[in-house]
């Protein structure tokens, strides 16, 4: 029996690009880039219900913004039209290393 996603595929992708629009309203308070460009966003999962869950890291495990980025992240994505309840998860696997980020990031920070 073949089940039946509750979201369809426009949808989900509506959602997919607004909440990536959504992460890049979220930055790092130590560094002038936001998390999205910095590639400390691992995974984003739109469930059926609607709810989403997010995978992501920190800079060092000793981040200054390890108490409020998830919290940010959380309110942020919450902000996205058709979101349901939204869980974000830091994980520490892969290690994040600069080789994460965008060009823009790197233009942004000066790391070419």
């Amino acid at each position: 029996m073949q089940t039946v996603s509750a979201l369809d595929a426009g949808e989900t992708e509506r959602m997919g690009t607004e909440i990536v629009a959504a992460l890049k309203t979220v930055y790092d308070p130590e560094i002038p880039a936001d998390i999205y460009e910095l590639g400390l966003i691992y995974k984003v999962d739109i469930k059926d219900d609607r709810g989403v869950d997010i995978d992501m890291t920190l800079t060092t495990p000793n981040c200054p913004a390890a108490e409020e980025l998830p919290t940010m992240v959380e309110n942020a994505v919450a902000s996205v039209a058709g979101v349901g309840i939204v869980k974000v998860n830091i994980v520490w696997e892969p290690t994040w290393t600069p080789d994460r980020m965008t060009d823009e990031a790197r233009l942004v920070l000066n790391m070419w």
